[in-house]
């Protein structure tokens, strides 16, 4: 049941031309890994290689963030829903714009609802603005816990390409934050959901 109620919005995202991002995308990027009710990782927008290949995360970003997953025993095949904030790739990677992201958040609000993860990963500084009231920066919310919809814990979490510019694993660095963070989400990820 819910990978048929997944499929049909799916295809209408497919179709959807209720932005202007419509007429400049190689094709929309609604989902990759596995639909589940455990994990589920919101990134912010396809780049250049997700909008060729129709899914998200499949550049170096997501070769890093397979890379951390692994790290914990998660992968992309077995444990994990990656999803986008917008659906299509903003032109030269811009950050999608109010009225884009308010034009695909019916397909975000309903893999959402469809799955009902218990953990939800926001996946960079556009996908925490979307999903939550907030003016904080992602440096000051990452590796915290919040509710999130359907009961739901929520955590924000480094964008791998911000990882991906950061080189340094030092303590306190964002490589090894996201370290700290990526245990911190395995050990919820057993407590709730094995």
């Amino acid at each position: 049941m819910v990978y048929e109620e997944l499929e049909e919005v799916r295809k209408k995202c497919l179709s959807c031309e209720k932005c202007g991002l419509c007429k400049t995308r190689t094709n929309t990027v609604f989902s990759g890994g596995v639909p589940n009710d455990k994990l589920m990782l919101i990134g912010e927008a396809p780049g250049f290689y997700e909008d060729k290949q129709g899914e998200p995360f499949v550049g170096k970003a997501g070769q890093l963030l397979d890379k951390i997953l692994g790290c914990v025993g998660l992968s992309r095949k077995e444990h994990i829903y990656i999803c986008n904030t917008i659906k299509c790739r903003p032109p030269e990677n811009r950050d999608p714009l109010p009225e884009e992201k308010a034009a695909c958040r019916e397909y975000l609000d309903k893999q959402i609802e469809i799955l009902k993860p218990r953990i939800i990963l926001l996946c960079g500084r556009v996908a925490v603005n979307s999903m939550m009231e907030t003016t904080q920066g992602i440096t000051k919310l990452r590796g915290k816990w919040f509710e999130g919809p359907n009961f739901s814990k929520m955590m924000p979490i480094f964008h791998p390409s911000y990882l991906l510019r950061n080189d340094s694993r030092e303590k306190g660095s964002p490589k090894w934050l996201m370290w700290q963070d990526i245990k911190e989400i395995k050990r919820v990820y057993d407590q709730l959901c094995k």
